[in-house]
């Protein structure tokens, strides 16, 4: 399944289908009610995106000009969100992650974290955001039972940030950084985009950054998830890239080992063991062998890869009365569908027609 630089080639994806289709049903294995895959997949984390509304514009994301939001009567309601939640939970499912758009976005978030908090079997509660409203919000999301932040972070200048986000206001998300780590959370990332011929200048800046304040600071590689389609492969600049340009600067990383054996990034210490950096490669080196996540959009659909363009429509079954058996053979027929890979930048990759906004990251 693997290639040999590390990534799902194409000829091996179909080998394996094949192989999978001969000897397995089309429903996933269960084992004391969890949801595994064909490929012996534990599903045990839910990423859900609460809202498409950015109050950026970063053109990795979304387009500069967007003509419609889902409307309000379009996102699943709080009520919706907890009882899937729930059919998961009750399926082994317990890391949860609030995304968007941007997620402080949506109305009284601080009350759906409550509700997710106590639901049997929920351990983790974390948000993704780009920070610009964390001085508002943050206080209210922790006391709630928001214990983890992942917060991007492109950039530490004004005009770079406003190239990549198309609005200003990178002062603003190291406040809301700053504010984020008075409070104390349980854990605070910094997540940066890696975009050739725009972010190597700041590498070495967000490190440093990221190290005064005692962050783990994780390199994204840029994938094809723009709703422009204006991402080439060579515009990936590759986490083994970025790792060489910081052993230049700092000496050997050394590799702290995976915390959660389905975690995307691989983590380094530095010498002088001041702060950690992280890659996530999912372009050079995929890690699907290792996936266990599912994905709910703003509007219902339960996706079981961030590159797909299947969807599951659950908001309709949660709309019609449907019982929770209904829901749970839909879940069930979503993750048996699972592919091994992802194949971007391998033959037969395409594109997702949603963006990463529509989606949820």
């Amino acid at each position: 399944m693997l290639g040999p630089d590390g990534g799902v080639s194409y000829l091996d994806c179909q080998h394996v289908l094949t192989a999978f289709d001969e000897t397995h049903t089309a429903e996933p294995r269960q084992a004391a009610g969890r949801l595994i895959d064909r490929f012996g997949r534990v599903h045990r984390s839910l990423r859900i995106s609460v809202i498409d509304r950015c109050n950026i514009r970063c053109f990795y994301c979304m387009p500069e000009h967007v003509d419609s939001f889902l409307p309000q009567t379009d996102l699943l309601s709080f009520d919706e969100i907890v009882r899937v939640v729930r059919l998961l939970a009750s399926a082994g499912v317990s890391k949860i992650r609030l995304t968007g758009g941007e997620p402080l976005l949506r109305p009284n978030l601080d009350a759906l974290i409550a509700r997710i908090a106590a639901v049997p079997g929920v351990d983790e509660i974390a948000l993704t955001t780009n920070g610009i409203l964390l001085p508002r919000f943050a206080e209210s999301l922790k006391a709630a039972g928001l214990q983890r932040l992942n917060i991007s972070l492109d950039t530490l200048d004004e005009a770079t940030f406003q190239r990549i986000s198309r609005r200003s206001g990178v002062d603003r998300v190291i406040a809301g950084i700053d504010h984020a780590i008075d409070l104390g959370f349980e854990q605070i990332r910094l997540n940066a985009l890696a975009i050739r011929g725009l972010t190597e200048t700041e590498i070495v800046p967000l490190v440093d950054f990221a190290r005064r304040r005692n962050l783990t600071l994780r390199f994204i590689e840029y994938m094809p998830l723009d709703a422009d389609r204006a991402w080439r492969d060579d515009n990936v600049l590759t986490g083994d890239a970025i790792r060489q340009r910081l052993e230049t600067q700092y000496g050997p990383l050394q590799e702290t080992g995976r915390d959660d054996p389905a975690q995307p990034a691989i983590d380094y210490r530095f010498a002088d063991g001041s702060g950690r950096v992280g890659f996530i490669n999912p372009v050079s080196k995929p890690f699907c062998n290792a996936c266990d996540r599912l994905r709910l959009t703003a509007d219902g659909g339960l996706r079981n890869c961030l590159f797909s363009d299947r969807n599951w429509d659950l908001r309709s079954l949660l709309r019609s009365g449907a019982s929770d058996a209904d829901l749970r053979n839909l879940i069930s027929e979503s993750v048996a569908a699972k592919e091994p890979g992802h194949l971007i930048s391998r033959p037969g990759f395409q594109q997702p027609q949603r963006a990463m906004y529509q989606i949820g990251g």
